[in-house]
């Protein structure tokens, strides 16, 4: 709650909103954040004054977070595969953090580093790609399997200072893999993650002739499992149940991530986590270039407004966008929160409540409104959304 409102100096910004949410205490109401330098420097409630500042944004019927988190997206500047601009697409959007699945590999990684983070205001983080040449490759990262370079991938690693690199990703879906033998392709993803103390972020292989039973066993505590709710040969629900080989995987410390993407969300399975209080870690979006353009606007907002119509509580959707994955990345202290000192990275959304019609992967339809970004702040900078 506040700090000290009788300070000198006006806030360089205050942020009213019908609801100020912080999903680590479950405060829910009408009140305020004010801005100073870049970082949080109080809030309050509608009892308590507003302090004095050089700006002023009200949004009465507003619900004013933490800046949303993104475990899963594809932030870029179209010199891949997936690659959107981040700023664009992600930050006015409502996203001020959020992590890369492997847009770079070792060879490419240096010029990400300048090119796309040097020159964006979304916090970046990246899951280095095994692959040694990202996604930039139009048929996949390991149409040879020397393209799954241990060596090179654990070198990168090792010699990188930036603090940018939280992990290792991997993809065995045969769309990335090819040719490859995906057991191999995940052998050595592991044995770069060990070699290197990093979590993987992993993508299964969605086909038949290789189990979720024995994809499941061979992930490490840390490590996160994406694209959860794909209703394909890995979906954790079957027959209307979440899979005891899920459940153990979770018992040792699986992360499970959603990574809506544009074939991985199923309503059904969805439907079915929630029944049985299994709900995914995180909550994200895995946009990419195949979304550009379409109506509505593919954006975490929506994904969180899908798994809602799912059923998801609105007070369970809060966290898995915010300090969950700020957990997950290691920045807890620093995002994920509405606290005094913290980076003031804030997302404004508002809840549409007019009836729209969801549609998952496999065509099924659900009703519900939509939460459309009105602003973003990262760190004291506004943003507005791009049409």
């Amino acid at each position: 709650m506040p700090l000290d409102n009788t300070a000198p100096n006006p806030a360089n910004l205050v942020i009213t909103a019908g609801r100020v949410v912080d999903p680590i205490t479950g405060s829910d109401a009408q009140g305020w954040v004010s801005v100073i330098d870049g970082l949080i420097s109080a809030v309050g409630g509608a009892a308590e004054p507003v302090p004095e500042s050089r700006q002023r944004l009200d949004y009465p019927d507003g619900i004013l977070l933490p800046g949303l988190v993104d475990l899963h997206a594809h932030p870029g500047l179209g010199d891949g595969r997936y690659g959107i601009d981040p700023d664009v697409h992600m930050l006015a959007r409502g996203s001020t953090t959020v992590l890369s699945q492997g847009d770079a590999g070792a060879r490419n990684w240096e010029r990400y580093k300048e090119e796309v983070m040097g020159t964006r205001k979304t916090r970046i983080r990246m899951a280095l790609h095994l692959g040694r040449n990202g996604e930039i490759n139009p048929e996949g990262p390991f149409t040879e399997m020397e393209f799954a370079d241990v060596g090179e991938c654990v070198a990168a690693i090792e010699g990188d200072d930036s603090g940018a690199i939280w992990g290792i990703t991997v993809n065995t879906s045969p769309m990335t893999c090819g040719p490859s033998d995906p057991r191999e392709i995940l052998r050595r993803a592991l044995e770069a993650a060990e070699a290197t103390g990093m979590p993987l972020l992993f993508g299964p292989r969605r086909a038949p002739g290789w189990a979720l039973e024995d994809q499941l066993p061979l992930l490490r505590a840390g490590d996160v499992f994406t694209y959860c709710s794909d209703p394909r040969e890995t979906s954790l629900v079957r027959d209307g149940r979440v899979r005891d080989c899920a459940r153990e995987a979770r018992e040792r410390g699986i992360i499970y991530d959603l990574g809506h993407g544009t074939t991985s969300i199923n309503f059904p399975a969805i439907e079915a986590m929630v029944a049985e209080d299994f709900l995914p870690d995180t909550v994200s979006s895995d946009v990419y270039s195949a979304h550009l353009g379409l109506e509505p606007r593919h954006d975490l907002p929506l994904v969180m407004s899908k798994v809602r119509a799912a059923g998801m509580k609105e007070e369970d959707v809060w966290p898995r966008v915010t300090i969950r994955p700020a957990e997950i990345l290691g920045l807890e202290h620093e995002i994920g929160t509405l606290t005094s000192g913290n980076c003031a990275d804030i997302s404004v959304l508002r809840w549409d409540e007019r009836p729209h019609v969801h549609t998952d992967f496999e065509g099924n339809d659900r009703s519900g409104g939509i939460y459309r970004p009105i602003a973003t702040v990262r760190a004291g900078e506004m943003f507005e959304p791009v049409d």
